[in-house]
Formats: C-alpha cells, structure tokens, sequence
C-alpha cells in the first residue's frame, strides 16, 4: 500500500507474472535491444534468459473520499479463454481473499473503473452463480467508456463471440442487464479530485484516471504503458494496440507531461513497483524512478 495526499491506494494482484515474449508483445524486437538496461529491467520487467516480457495482471484499489474504487478487474475465474492456457477455466486464484486482506468484501467496493474491455481487465467483473454471469460487486457503479463499449458491443453483434476471447458476452454485458453500468467520457468527474481522462491508442476508447492533490497528480494509465521499456522506446508499440500511431503519441504527451509536472505514473501491468516518476535524461528520453 502507498498513500498519495488523503488516498490510500493497493495492488491486488490476479495473475503474477504475465511473461510475454518479446516477439508477441512487441513486434520485430529482440531482448538484446534491451541488453544495455539489463539493471533496471532484469529481474522485474525482463527475463532476459527466456527473453520474455514480464507482467503483472492486477487491481488497484483506490480508497479516498470515503470510496472503494476498483481499477479493472483482471482475468477472473470460470471464464472461457481457450486460446490462453494461462487464462482459461481458472479457479481457486484467491484474488477475492486478497481483496478480503485489505479489509474489504465485494459488498464493499463502491465504483468499478474499467479503463478498457479488453479480457485481461474485465474477467472480475462478474462471477458464476448457478450457471449465470452475474456482477461481482453488487453495489458498484461499474463505470465504462461510452466509445469503448460502443466499439466491442457493434464487434460482438457482427461476429457473437469472436473478439476479445469472448470476453464481452461474460464479463461486460452482464453488467449492462444487471443496470449497474454506467456510460462515461472524457473529463468525467468521479469524485472531487478525480476525473477520467482519454488515453486512446490501445484501443479507440481506453481512459485513464487522474488523482489529483494539491499540485500532485497521480496518473492511473491503463495499457498506454504497458512496461518500464515503453519509458525507454516510448515508439514501441504492442501488438495489442489498435491505433499503434495514437498510442505512441498518447504515451509521448503522458511521459511529457510527468517528466515537467512529476507526476506519478501508475501503468495498468507494472510490477513490484507502486508508480514510476519520469525523468529527463542527456539525450532527450526518458528514465523511470520507481516508486516502492
């Protein structure tokens, strides 16, 4: 846990590490690219024996304002990912018992923010009971881009079930039916001193959430970073993006912008690490400062 200003923010992890080669994630590279950072990414974010890419698949709680709020939800359990081994049918994961460590239960959590729908971020959002999808958190206002459901809700009506590993049918649509979603944009204020902001790129309508306290902003940024090798090669794209050039721009602005401001960058799959600070090096590029 990390306090920022009033807010106390956890990561609850689901699925630690998340190695991807580093062909899949990113096209054409090759790990001897990052040889010469081997002590600031081995052993955390590279492997640099297998030559993987290593991530971490996980939850930030934020408590502030008297709120619980959830930042995605990750894989969850029972889902249907055949083509992800890792992913498919999971049980016992204890991700809910983690969530029960830092004193809450399901009942608890007040706003679920999902920043995108891809599978990886949404699998918690519900559960199976008697054979149905339902919320997993009762009492939540899930809250969900207006652009990004629009986009997987017209893919799922063309081809059922074939995009993004199924996942809108189990873990988007029940939420729709069960009138706990709720549709936002762009500059939506969740709370004071918390508002949703567009980082598109990854996908057409990914948001990220700014924490502001006093001067300080705390950046909870989703997938435009996926890895502390985007702060070195912020022109790295993954595989996984939709619009590789909107999100190259997009992570340039986030890094500028935390570089002149210090903001503090929470990415979505950052492991062991909190946060990252941005620092300016000689050459013009970026560095990260960990934050524990």
């Amino acid at each position: 846990m990390f306090a920022f200003g009033p807010a106390r923010i956890r990561t609850l992890a689901d699925l630690d590490p998340f190695a991807l080669p580093i062909d899949l994630l990113f096209p054409g590279r090759d790990v001897e690219m990052l040889r010469p950072l081997q002590t600031v990414l081995a052993p955390h974010h590279v492997d640099f024996d297998t030559g993987s890419i290593l991530l971490g698949v996980h939850s930030h709680l934020l408590q502030t304002a008297g709120l619980n709020i959830l930042i995605d939800t990750c894989i969850g359990e029972h889902k249907p990912r055949p083509r992800r081994a890792d992913w498919h049918q999971r049980a016992a994961s204890g991700y809910l018992e983690r969530l029960a460590s830092a004193g809450l239960r399901a009942e608890d959590i007040d706003i679920v923010l999902c920043t995108h729908l891809h599978a990886d971020h949404v699998g918690w959002n519900t559960k199976l009971v008697d054979g149905r999808w339902v919320p997993t958190f009762p009492r939540a206002r899930y809250l969900i881009g207006r652009a990004e459901f629009d986009l997987w809700r017209d893919q799922e009506e063309s081809a059922p079930g074939t995009h993004n590993h199924g996942s809108f049918i189990d873990s988007v649509q029940p939420v729709v039916d069960a009138g706990q979603a709720e549709f936002v944009d762009d500059g939506f204020t969740v709370s004071g001193g918390l508002d949703l902001m567009a980082l598109p790129g990854h996908t057409r309508g990914q948001l990220g959430l700014c924490l502001c306290h006093q001067d300080r902003r705390a950046i909870f940024c989703a997938d435009a970073i996926h890895t502390p090798v985007q702060v070195f090669h912020p022109d790295w794209t993954s595989r996984f993006c939709s619009d590789p050039q909107a999100a190259i721009a997009t992570r340039h602005v986030l890094l500028d912008q935390a570089a002149s401001r210090d903001d503090l960058l929470v990415p979505a799959h950052l492991r062991h690490y909190s946060g990252m600070r941005i620092r300016g090096d000689a050459s013009g590029g970026y560095r990260p400062e960990f934050v524990a």
